[in-house]
């Protein structure tokens, strides 16, 4: 059995780690985390969990050796105390933002600050298992993607390594889980229901990771919140430089995806259920990727839909620390969604 700890696992993300990894087969849970809550029963903020998880939350200054740390902390708190988490355990799965960008240029733009340690950025992998399993393989040190970069990445990938992309825009609309637990003016319910919210129209610091991994910088990329708990639904316009008919992107999309356990390619003549719908793919981790050709036009138009804490996060994490391990890929996630 693999001893793995969560770091910041109140949250929501933590709290699907927890669900995810209380039922893996090759895992026994060691400790959680969490400052605020410290001494509490895990159920008490995770009740979803109750007869599951008999751990308590420990503060950061009591966690012992284990093999695996998942890290839950905000932005910026990584970074900062790498040296202490990597005296803990032999693997890190970091699913923060402080190890996503290769480059420190990069991250000084996006995220105004100089990074605390830019020459261990190489040292992470970006945790796209889709893009990058090979490099998965026996990593020590992982980054998961951003929820929006990576429904984003998905569904555009396949275009841009074929070299058949103009230019691209994308609108994401996310659930409110994608903020956190923390509360705030924006969450707050009269504020928040019933409300159709650009909070990124532009500079949305996903986009760095989506022109890192897609290697363009001929993406543009919107976000709006609206009212829905779990999902992401990505609409992306690709601007075509190729006159392709809808099989050659049947060709491309299977070729890349084809033997994916997790991507799931929706494209069916009729019904509510055409497209993506992020509402059926709740607690899974799957992506699913569906697409029109406009017919008048160069555009396409790429949906994807994910749940923003599975796919988009926790759910993302596992399947890497799988591949890292050497273990069955889908191992602690197949759960396939819920309807209605």
């Amino acid at each position: 059995m693999i001893k793995v700890s969560i770091v910041g696992a109140s949250g929501y993300t933590g709290g699907d780690l927890l669900r995810i990894l209380l039922l893996h087969p090759q895992v026994e849970i060691h400790q959680v985390t969490s400052e605020r809550h410290a001494g509490k029963a895990v159920a008490s903020v995770h009740p979803n969990l109750r007869k599951i998880c008999k751990h308590k939350f420990v503060s950061a200054a009591e966690l012992g050796p284990c093999d695996v740390l998942f890290l839950g902390l905000p932005h910026g708190h990584m970074m900062n105390r790498l040296a202490e988490f990597e005296a803990l355990a032999d693997t890190l799965i970091d699913l923060s933002a402080d190890f996503r960008l290769r480059d420190n240029n990069a991250y000084e733009t996006w995220y105004g600050k100089s990074h605390a340690c830019p020459e261990k950025l190489d040292g992470f992998v970006y945790g796209i298992a889709e893009l990058h399993r090979e490099q998965l393989k026996n990593a020590k040190r992982i980054s998961g993607a951003g929820c929006n970069a990576t429904a984003t990445i998905l569904a555009l990938h396949p275009l841009y390594q074929a070299g058949v992309v103009e230019s691209a825009v994308v609108e994401v609309k996310a659930g409110s889980s994608q903020g956190g637990n923390a509360v705030s003016e924006g969450s707050h319910h009269p504020e928040r229901s019933g409300a159709v919210r650009s909070y990124k129209p532009t500079a949305h610091r996903h986009l760095a990771e989506i022109q890192q991994e897609l290697g363009t910088d001929r993406v543009h990329f919107s976000a709006t919140s609206i009212e829905m708990v779990r999902g992401i639904l990505a609409t992306c316009h690709v601007f075509l430089n190729k006159d392709l008919e809808e099989k050659d992107i049947w060709k491309l999309y299977r070729a890349a995806y084809g033997n994916e356990p997790f991507i799931r390619i929706v494209k069916e003549r009729s019904g509510i259920h055409r497209y993506p719908e992020p509402k059926i793919l709740a607690g899974s981790n799957f992506c699913d990727i569906g697409f029109e050709r406009d017919p008048h036009s160069n555009r396409l138009v790429v949906i994807s839909a994910l749940d923003n804490l599975m796919k988009g996060a926790a759910g993302q994490a596992v399947q890497a620390f799988n591949i890292a391990r050497g273990f069955d890929e889908t191992s602690g996630l197949e759960f396939p969604g819920l309807h209605p």
